[in-house]
């Protein structure tokens, strides 16, 4: 079933305005080995090889001091908690969110977080995360311990996604019942799978990236997953060829893979793998006044819809909160919205989820799909109320058909240049000629020679007597031409 029941709108409901200024930036609490060499610029970030997560916290110097008794003191990340996180996750109202929770909440949908690892113990994903693994080599069995260079990232993921909020004295109380403070996540009753992976760096006894992704996504796929967020990028759009499996697999089993598209802030300008993958929901970021965000999102043709990207919020272990940017917050938006969709309609396809998402997002930028918003801005609440047609195929692609075409032999190597770029090839050709048909000699008597001469003979003659003929008329008629 693809379509919905009629579209509710509460009288008090405006369509979500686009503000041009962001609220307050929260205090962060943050380590070093998020920040940037030198403390220079997200921009400044070389290249990485292989997908890695781009994620711009907050340094804490830079976060204004929290006044107390007449003098600077650390922030207070637990008045934050209570009085302050909520009302900074704008998306709530701007994208539809709080209309969406009337017709679900992501209730028995299971969100796999493939990502840095996920606290699972933070007051806002207590209950949240009911499973996980590590396919690096290097974390937790249960996918619980931050990895890497930016180990607060899978948190933050996933508290955006499906944070449950706590109950704390004088919070507020319009929100989902019970979760009046903290983080709480476009699908508040969802269950999360938290897969770690070590990105962004080379450590000793860590697999490489090209082994853990695709292991990553067998395992989310294989315990239950309706939804795997992928907040990872890479600088390249191909892929190793061991991946193509895993992605197969996925689709196979009609689970949706959610991917960010990237940030140029971390010099990511184009859409990288896995984004670039057929079937996979790429993320594209805008700013709060809906236009596409410079920093915090690439562009690419894969991208299918937009989301938030900056001034945004979410969880980092130890109870503590930070600000954030970056398509690697917009994709569990999406992936969110992606579960609120499977909770209302639990044999909807995958194929099918990803084209209501996409035919009820607002067209922005060029008319029609464009490399920078997709088919448009993400509308939750139109996603989960309007009307929408079922389609006979996946408008992302399908990574079956892209296999079938250009992993044409089993032993092909891996694609080096961009997807969908067939690398030029000159066969060499052979044919076998057959040999000319036996021609009959002209003469078979041997006479040949003889006819010629005579021939020759008789010319020669014929010239010689009419050449006589001529002379003795000359003679003949005298030197005054007469007789």
């Amino acid at each position: 079933m693809s379509s919905s029941p009629a579209r509710r709108r509460p009288p008090h409901h405006r369509p979500p305005r686009w503000r041009g200024a962001a609220r307050a930036a929260v205090p962060v609490l943050a380590v070093s080995a998020l920040l940037l060499p030198g403390g220079g610029p997200a921009h400044a970030r070389p290249e990485i090889p292989g997908p890695a997560p781009s994620i711009p916290l907050d340094d804490p110097a830079t976060v204004a001091p929290v006044p107390g008794d007449g003098a600077t003191r650390a922030p207070d990340t637990s008045r934050i908690a209570e009085d302050g996180i909520r009302p900074l996750q704008y998306w709530l109202d701007e994208y539809g969110v709080r209309e969406a929770w009337e017709e679900s909440t992501g209730e028995g949908v299971r969100i796999a977080v493939i990502d840095t690892g996920v606290d699972g113990s933070h007051q806002d994903l207590a209950g949240a995360v009911v499973g996980g693994t590590d396919v690096s080599g290097g974390g937790a069995p249960d996918g619980q311990e931050g990895l890497g260079t930016e180990p607060e990232h899978g948190t933050l993921v996933a508290s955006v996604a499906a944070g449950r909020g706590h109950t704390a004295p004088g919070g507020r109380d319009d929100d989902a019942p019970g979760r009046p403070a903290g983080i709480v996540g476009v699908a508040p009753d969802a269950e999360v799978l938290a897969v770690s992976t070590w990105l962004g760096n080379e450590s000793a006894g860590v697999r490489s990236v090209d082994e853990q992704l695709p292991d990553a996504v067998r395992w989310a796929v294989d315990n239950g997953a309706d939804v795997i967020n992928m907040s990872v990028g890479s600088n390249t759009t191909s892929w190793p060829e061991s991946w193509d499996d895993a992605f197969l697999y996925a689709e196979e089993q009609d689970v949706l893979v959610v991917a960010s598209a990237g940030n140029r802030g971390s010099g990511l300008v184009q859409v990288g793998a896995p984004a670039t993958i057929p079937g996979v929901l790429t993320v594209g970021g805008v700013s709060r006044t809906g236009e596409a965000s410079w920093e915090s999102s690439s562009q690419g043709i894969s991208i299918a819809v937009a989301g938030p990207s900056e001034a945004m919020v979410g969880a980092i272990p130890g109870d503590r909160y930070a600000t954030w940017a970056g398509t690697s917050a917009s994709a569990p938006v999406v992936a969110g919205t992606a579960a609120l969709i499977k909770a209302k309609w639990p044999d909807m396809s995958s194929a099918q989820v990803a084209n209501r998402i996409v035919s009820t997002a607002r067209d922005t930028g060029a008319p029609g799909k464009d490399p920078l918003y997709g088919y448009g801005v993400l509308d939750v609440e139109a996603a989960l109320t309007e009307d929408v047609p079922e389609v006979d195929r996946n408008p992302l692609g399908s990574m079956e058909q892209w296999v079938r075409v250009h992993r044409r032999s089993a032993g092909a190597t891996p694609t080096a240049g961009p997807v969908g770029s067939a690398a030029p090839g000159t066969d060499e050709v052979e044919a076998e000629v057959a040999p000319p048909e036996p021609v009959a000699p002209l003469d078979e008597t041997g006479l040949l020679p003889v006819v010629v001469l005579a021939g020759f003979g008789l010319l020669v003659l014929g010239l010689t007597a009419g050449a006589v003929v001529h002379i003795r008329r000359i003679v003949a008629e005298g030197p005054d031409g007469r007789v």
